[in-house]
């Protein structure tokens, strides 16, 4: 059998109505939603099949919403197609997605790695108020030039997306002299991201702080199979190695394209998306167009698998 890497969306993939086909379809989902409602003392599956927009995409939701629904996904899927983890699979997830990724890992319970993320939102929305910033996106200019364009304007790199998408971050001013830098030297767009602050960047040290203590209490095991971090691009294994790299994760890079590269290096070419959306296929097309890219967010996604036995 060809080797399978699982992948596991981020923050910004979020829609009204995500999950409710999965909760109202598969035990296995509703047990997940209804366990995130318990957990969280409000009702999240409300929030993600309801709305209103607006609160759903705010930090504090979107990232527990994000997680439950991709997890809800994960479930239903592993059950349907009676799917074993291999020792040669690999799992991945861009930034919050590395949560996801954990916890299908087996390496944290989905209560505590619920409990972590809301806890890391929290944090993350708290370093916003006290430091201002924001994010955008760099569409078609060399790395190299938006590292210079960085150091000038004071932003810095916060994720490594694919070939000719590069998010900056920072300072609300910085973020902004930057983006005109990156116009002046040929980027072909520039889009602002509607997130609450700048994330992945050291804006967030003091939250990353918080977070270090908070994870250092979670009952965390070796994963089942690698997890490649988002700070190294590489599988972790040890436990204080995985806890330290999602402390550095949330003020540092996210290096997904490297972090693609590695699995496709591994002879990795199939991979399967769960979460909402398919902003990770969409990657994948830039970073490797011959890699196939399954998505895993609904019913009919995981009915058709079970009838092609993937």
């Amino acid at each position: 059998m060809d080797k399978i890497a699982y992948l596991f969306a981020g923050q910004g993939s979020q829609y009204v109505g995500m999950g409710k086909d999965l909760y109202e379809s598969f035990p296995e989902s509703k047990a997940i939603f209804d366990k995130a409602d318990k957990v969280l003392g409000f009702s999240l599956s409300d929030l993600c099949f309801q709305g209103p927009a607006e609160r759903l995409k705010s930090t504090v939701i979107s990232q527990p919403a994000i997680l439950t629904t991709t997890i809800a996904a994960y479930e239903a899927f592993k059950s349907a197609v009676s799917c074993q983890l291999s020792a040669d699979s690999y799992m991945a997830g861009l930034s919050l997605g590395e949560y996801s990724a954990l916890i299908a890992a087996g390496s944290l319970s989905f209560e505590d790695g619920l409990r972590l993320i809301r806890k890391r939102a929290e944090l993350m929305e708290e370093a916003s108020f006290r430091y201002p910033g924001k994010m955008a996106a760099i569409l078609d200019l060399s790395v190299e030039k938006i590292k210079n364009i960085c150091l000038q304007s004071g932003a810095q790199v916060a994720n490594l997306n694919c070939p000719c998408q590069i998010v900056i971050t920072g300072k609300t001013e910085a973020v902004d002299k930057a983006k005109n830098l990156c116009l002046e030297a040929g980027a072909k767009r520039v889009i602002d991201l509607e997130v609450s602050g700048g994330f992945h960047s050291s804006l967030m040290f003091e939250a990353s702080v918080d977070l270090k203590a908070f994870l250092e209490k979670l009952l965390m095991l070796p994963p089942q199979v690698p997890v490649v971090s988002n700070y190294t691009a590489l599988p972790q294994y040890r436990i204080t190695q995985i806890q330290e790299n999602l402390v550095y994760q949330m003020r540092c890079s996210v290096r997904w394209e490297d972090s693609m590269k590695f699995l496709l290096s591994e002879g990795i070419n199939n991979f399967i998306e769960f979460g909402p959306g398919k902003v990770l296929k969409g990657l994948m097309r830039r970073i490797e167009p011959s890699a196939q890219v399954i998505n895993i967010e609904k019913k009919e996604d995981i009915l058709q698998r079970t009838v092609n036995n993937v």
